[in-house]
């Protein structure tokens, strides 16, 4: 029998409204893994109204309190790894290996966020006035809208919650239509179990016919004074434009055409691991993927044949199987959509050096493609699949200025072996993140993660989360009288 979840609305488990539900289809099986909601503006409102009753409450609540829900919740997300491995599994196509790094840095997402609770907040100002004091301090917004993608689902779920929740803030969260139990329900349950008050985290699913609307009303609520998105650039520029619309600060987190640069003095075998951890963990379907792979040409053929014979050897299908490596996309569709990109590549004049073919259901085989030409789509386009484009470069200023040659920035890896080298590369590659001597997948809970260009603005991680999702105010305080003209 599949699952059944309702809305959390101010604490309780409550239908839609409108008594619709919408099915949660599982990638691999094509089955019906659970039946959720589909919330309609009523319910966005109803949410609104929860999160913003609870708003005075939350942000009175001494700094350590609401510490401890933090890291009670991390303990009990640790506890709850098996069951978060089936669940991501069946619901989003994820891997055992994929799973558990969710579990383990979604916790440690927590405990980060219960270090910013009480970590010092705010300056003492020098004022102009003699015996006057001058303080900036931090305070919350009020009720954040929160929107939580399927790819990472537990990852970035508690990202999606966890610094504006840490911050004084309530949130209404809109889980992805693909993963809406592990990316938003779950998380919920979590912090509820772990003493979270009713109404300071509220969830609200939908159908994916109803998501423009969902989130355009969740956005246009005057009592939302934050917006929390991660998700496509596509998507992430009509939720920007939505938050600007009403004068609401947003932090979008969006998508990426990462490089990883395997330079001449790299060590081959450690760039042929790097790159394919990069490339193919979690099918491709990360925002930091690598999709360029960038050699330097004196190691093309060795490291294009270890690479082939590598990627050619990883284990498909199956996401519960423990050695499976490239598991389903999130959806037959998102398959053909990857194959389609293959085939106009290839078309173009691409050569396939393994893999390629047509996809078995929403399993895509993992592929590695060289001399694809600009006019291809996939030149540009972010592939979010198990697919990487190797290219060659003779000097370090031809590999700086391909990786850079996208409207996106989020990430990018440097393969070598010297360090005064790789920074000096670094500096030139005009991404939010780079990684030295390893490939473009990386995310620490305590670090400033965040994009340049397309792949969106502002950051999270440690006090940067906190500034995201609260306010400086100035208070002064005079210990004297003052004298005034008139």
């Amino acid at each position: 029998m599949p699952l059944t979840r309702d809305l959390l609305i101010g604490g309780k488990d409550v239908p839609a409204a409108s008594g619709r539900v919408t099915e949660d289809i599982s990638p691999y099986t094509g089955e019906v893994y659970a039946t959720v909601a589909a919330a309609g503006a009523q319910d966005v409102t109803r949410a609104v109204d929860a999160a913003d009753a609870a708003f005075p409450a939350w942000a009175a609540l001494a700094p350590f309190a609401r510490r401890a829900i933090f890291l009670r919740a991390a303990d009990l997300l640790d506890a709850r790894a098996e069951d978060v491995a089936d669940l991501m599994a069946h619901e989003a196509g994820g891997t055992r290996p994929w799973a558990y790094f969710n579990v383990a840095l979604a916790a440690n997402i927590f405990r980060e966020a219960a270090a910013a609770v009480t970590a010092p907040r705010g300056e003492v100002l020098n004022a102009q006035e003699e015996g006057a004091l001058g303080l900036a301090v931090r305070e919350p917004l009020g009720v954040v809208a929160a929107f939580a993608p399927w790819n990472a689902p537990v990852i970035l779920g508690a990202r999606a919650v966890a610094a504006p929740l840490a911050a004084g803030n309530t949130v209404v969260v809109k889980p992805s239509e693909d993963a809406p139990i592990a990316c938003g329900l779950l998380i919920a349950d979590v912090l509820r179990e772990a003493g979270l008050p009713d109404g300071v985290l509220n969830v609200v699913t939908n159908a994916p016919e109803d998501a423009a609307e969902i989130a355009e009303v969740l956005i246009a609520d005057p009592r939302v004074r934050a917006v929390n998105f991660t998700g496509s650039t596509g998507v992430g520029r009509i939720i920007g434009t939505h938050a600007a619309r009403h004068l609401k600060p947003a932090v979008l987190e969006l998508g990426g055409k990462n490089s990883v640069i395997v330079l001449d003095d790299a060590d081959v075998d450690y760039a042929v691991d790097a790159v394919t951890f990069s490339v193919f963990m979690n099918s491709g379907q990360i925002c930091m993927s690598g999709d360029r792979v960038l050699v330097h040409s004196s190691l093309a053929e060795e490291f294009t044949g270890k690479l082939a014979a590598k990627v050619a050897s990883l284990r498909a299908g199956d996401p519960s199987h423990p050695h499976t490596v490239v598991g389903p996309l999130v959806t037959a569709a998102a398959a053909q959509r990857v194959a389609g990109l293959v085939e106009d590549a290839v078309a173009k004049g691409a050569s396939v050096l393994t893999g390629g073919g047509d996809p078995e259901g929403a399993v895509h085989p993992a592929t590695v493609l060289t001399d694809v030409p600009k006019d291809a789509a996939l030149y540009y386009a972010e592939a979010f699949g198990p697919v990487c484009v190797l290219e060659t470069f003779t000097d370090d200023a031809e590999a700086v200025a391909v990786a850079n040659d996208t409207e996106n920035g989020l990430t990018c890896g440097i393969i070598t072996e010297n360090a005064t080298r790789g920074l000096q590369v670094a500096r030139r590659i005009r991404t939010g993140i780079v990684h030295i001597n390893d490939q473009s997948v990386a995310d620490e809970p305590h670090a400033p993660f965040g994009g340049a260009k397309a792949s969106g603005y502002g950051r999270f991680g440690g006090r940067w989360g906190i500034e995201a999702f609260s306010n400086t105010r100035w208070v002064t305080l005079a210990t004297q009288q003052a004298h005034y003209p008139f």
